[in-house]
């Protein structure tokens, strides 16, 4: 097995983790908070939670590469998510130092809709989600530019943009 194969399982599993049933976690996680804190108190403190889950697992998943991998962290990412079913990535950009994707639909955001939730909660929800992407890609030192969920049902719910840390 290469070495790109062997980091690709790796990433692969701890992906896999990762993303287990988040969808039904954040709502219910989000619903208890708020009934406890307020919704603003509540959002703050799952985003503050869920960037340090992402930064958590990119120390174990992202442990071989460091903040000048953009494009192959971005690359890794993409190759384990579509098996996943995680999320459809499209318009990838390319080039020797960066990387940028749409992500076009995403389980989480089925998953809540299939639930029946409502517009604002959705993006509430959406903005959490964001978060462990954000703490993942930052904790590993690449610049990571630039994420916008959106609330709307099938349209585009972010994009990524991955840059090499000195390119």
């Amino acid at each position: 097995m290469t070495e790109h194969a062997i980091r690709a399982e790796k990433l692969a599993a701890e992906l896999d983790a990762a993303f287990r049933n988040r969808a039904d976690l954040y709502r219910l996680m989000l619903d208890e908070l708020a009934a406890e804190l307020g919704d603003d108190k509540a959002e703050e403190i799952l985003i503050r939670a869920i960037e340090k889950r992402g930064r958590e697992v990119a120390e174990v998943a992202f442990s071989s590469f460091g903040p000048n991998d953009a494009r192959a962290i971005g690359e890794a990412f993409l190759a384990v998510s579509p098996d996943g079913g995680r999320m459809y990535p499209t318009d990838v950009e390319r080039s020797d130092h960066h990387i940028a994707f749409k992500v076009k639909r995403c389980p989480l955001k089925d998953a809540w809709v299939g639930a029946g939730v409502g517009d604002d909660r959705l993006a509430t929800l959406c903005r959490i989600a964001g978060a462990f992407d954000r703490g993942l890609f930052e904790a590993t030192g690449v610049r990571f530019d630039n994420v916008t969920w959106t609330p709307g049902h099938g349209s585009g719910c972010c994009h990524i943009c991955l840059t090499d840390r000195d390119g």
